[in-house]
């Protein structure tokens, strides 16, 4: 922030991160608050911003964070609803039916996490019955490192 400051001869500067799903009016966008931007600022950009999605402010010391998990993230996703579908299709579905469930599946458990408030985990065990078909695949994934491997995508897109 300081850089932007320093380069435009301003104070009053609010920098703002969102990501690709701006596009669809899904974007989770970042900003921050330059020393000088006021409440009246902070408000007007956050109004701009909830046009396209989701808001939040956070000091510039996060950016980087903000970035390999917000910015890299949409990323991540679409290779996990490619490969989603793909085993859909492995298992014997058509392409567009595959594609349209990954896609749905995700859309609807983003919706569930975002709207009921429960941590994804809670979510996952009312998903996984004891002995169950889930139970097996989570098995799998966690064979797979699935969730070390996601972690690690995020701190290196930092």
């Amino acid at each position: 922030m300081q850089d932007l400051q320093d380069w435009s001869g301003q104070r009053r500067i609010i920098r703002v991160m969102p990501n690709t799903p701006s596009a669809v009016g899904q974007a989770a966008s970042v900003m921050c608050l330059g020393e000088k931007a006021t409440e009246k600022d902070e408000d007007r950009v956050k109004s701009l911003f909830s046009a396209i999605g989701k808001v939040w402010t956070a000091e510039e010391k996060y950016f980087d964070a903000v970035t390999g998990l917000s910015g890299s993230g949409p990323a991540y996703i679409f290779l996990a609803i490619e490969a989603m579908a793909d085993g859909g299709v492995a298992a014997g579905l058509p392409r567009d039916l595959a594609l349209g469930l990954a896609s749905q599946t995700v859309l609807g458990a983003a919706t569930m996490v975002s709207e009921t408030g429960k941590h994804p985990g809670q979510l996952k065990d009312q998903v996984t019955s004891p002995a169950g078909t889930t139970i097996a695949g989570v098995h799998e994934l966690e064979k797979g490192s699935f969730r070390g491997t996601l972690i690690n995508a995020v701190v290196i897109s930092c």
